[in-house]
C-alpha cells in the first residue's frame, strides 16, 4: 500500500500501519482500491472528553463529517469491499442515509445485544443494544465467509447441535467490556488501574467481523482506531491493517500492543467457538496446538 504521510506520524509494525493524525487527511493519502474491509466505530457525538476531537458538535456538522469519512473509505476500497459501521440505535436512520448517500450498498442491520442496559427511562424502554450496519461497495461482497459457531443450547432445546449454528443478524453471544467485572483483563488500564478507553471494543466482536468479511492477506482499515482492537485481531488472522488514531497517547498504545502481544489479546482462546465452520483453517491460519489453550465459553458468552 502506497501512502504519502510526510506531515503525519506513522509506524509500520510488520504488516500493520499505524498513523497518528486526522482520519480524513490520512484517508486522502491512501491509494484507491487498497482497503478490503473497514470497521468504523466513530465517537458518537455524546459530549465525551476525547483528546483532539470535538464530541459535541451540531448534529448537521457531525453527520457531514461522517459522510466525508464514508465517502473517502469508499473511494479507497476495493470492488466488493465491506464496511461495518457501529453506532447508537437512535442514529440508525442517519447511519443508513449516510451510507446510501456515499455509495455503499446495505446488506444487514446487525443488532449487538449487550449484557447490560441503559438507565431506565420514564417515557421509553431501556436500551440494551447497539447497531452495526454491514454494507458493501457494490451489490455483492467480494468476500463473505459463512461462520458457524458453538452457540450454547437455549434452555428450551434438548438436542445438542453437532455442527454449530450459522450466524444471524442478532449477536447476543458477545459481551461488551463494561466497567467492573465484565471488562476483565482484556480492558487496557493505566498504572492506577483506570480504563484507558471507556469505549474499548471486545476482541470477540472484531474477530467475528474480520473472519466473516476478509481473507488472509487482505487489508483491514480502522479510521478511528482507539486502542487498536481491529489491528490486534487482524494481525493474528494474517491480515494487513491500517489504523488511524488522532490521540497521540492511543497511537503509542496501539504500537505497543502490536509490538508485544498481551496474553489477554491472544484470540486463540476463541478458536474452538468457530470450530464447526467449514474450512476454518483457510480463513484463520493457525499453527499452534489447540491442546495448550482451553476454551472458556465465559470469555465470550453471557
Amino acid at each position: 500500500m502506497a501512502i504519502d504521510m510526510e506531515n503525519k506520524k506513522t509506524e509500520r509494525i510488520g504488516e500493520n500501519l499505524v498513523i497518528n493524525g486526522d482520519c480524513i487527511e490520512a484517508l486522502h493519502s491512501i491509494d484507491s482500491d487498497t482497503v478490503d474491509l473497514t470497521f468504523f466505530d466513530p465517537p458518537f457525538n455524546q459530549g465525551k472528553d476525547y483528546l483532539n476531537f470535538d464530541d459535541e458538535q451540531p448534529s448537521d456538522e457531525y453527520w457531514k463529517w461522517v459522510e466525508e469519512v464514508l465517502d473517502l473509505i469508499n473511494k479507497k476500497s476495493s470492488a466488493g469491499a465491506s464496511i461495518y459501521f457501529m453506532q447508537r440505535e437512535k442514529n440508525t436512520e442517519e447511519v443508513l442515509r449516510s451510507l446510501r448517500k456515499t455509495g455503499w450498498t446495505f446488506q444487514n442491520l446487525i443488532i449487538w445485544r449487550k449484557m447490560t442496559s441503559a438507565v431506565p427511562s420514564e417515557i421509553r424502554y431501556g436500551k440494551q443494544f447497539q447497531i452495526i450496519v454491514y454494507a458493501t461497495k457494490g451489490d455483492r461482497p467480494r468476500v463473505f465467509n459463512k461462520l458457524r459457531a458453538n452457540i450454547p443450547l437455549p434452555k428450551n432445546y434438548k438436542n445438542e447441535r453437532r455442527n454449530g449454528v450459522l450466524l444471524t443478524d442478532v449477536w447476543d453471544d458477545i459481551r461488551e467490556l463494561t466497567s467492573g467485572y465484565f471488562a476483565g483483563d482484556e480492558a487496557i488500564r493505566d498504572k492506577n488501574g483506570n480504563r484507558v478507553h471507556a469505549q474499548q471494543s471486545p476482541l470477540a466482536l472484531l474477530l467475528r467481523i474480520v473472519l466473516s468479511s476478509s481473507l488472509p492477506g487482505d487489508t483491514v482499515l480502522d479510521p478511528t482506531a482507539g486502542t487498536g482492537v481491529t489491528s490486534t485481531v487482524a494481525s493474528q488472522l494474517k491480515r494487513k491493517s491500517i489504523s488511524v488514531e488522532i490521540d497521540p497517547n492511543h497511537f503509542e498504545l496501539i504500537k505497543k500492543r502490536l509490538s508485544s502481544m498481551r496474553k489477554a489479546d491472544d484470540i486463540v482462546k476463541l478458536r474452538a467457538y468457530y470450530s464447526p465452520t467449514e474450512k476454518l483453517d483457510d480463513i484463520w491460519p493457525f499453527s499452534r496446538p489447540l491442546d495448550n489453550f482451553l476454551f472458556d465459553k465465559q470469555q465470550v458468552i453471557a
